[in-house]
């Protein structure tokens, strides 16, 4: 949403409240430059995994299908 310095300051509360909830920029002209406030957006569980190159993945039938004949041992 774009807005001016003037509309920012009686409408503060309630622009920076929408932004929280939308988390849409707010862009205001000043000067005939543009200020940006951004909502800080919090990453997922998701993105906070950590990664473990050497684990299997897959479908876990396929493993129980493997022909394991050349590393058994007995």
């Amino acid at each position: 949403m774009r807005t001016n310095a003037t509309r920012l300051r009686e409408n503060l509360y309630k622009l920076l409240d929408e932004a929280l909830a939308s988390g849409e920029t707010i862009e205001v002209e000043r000067k005939g430059r543009i200020l940006r406030i951004v909502p800080d957006r919090p990453g997922s569980k998701l993105d906070r995994l950590i990664p473990h190159p050497d684990a299997v993945t897959g479908d876990p039938g396929d493993l129980v299908h493997l022909d394991w004949s050349e590393c058994w041992n007995p």
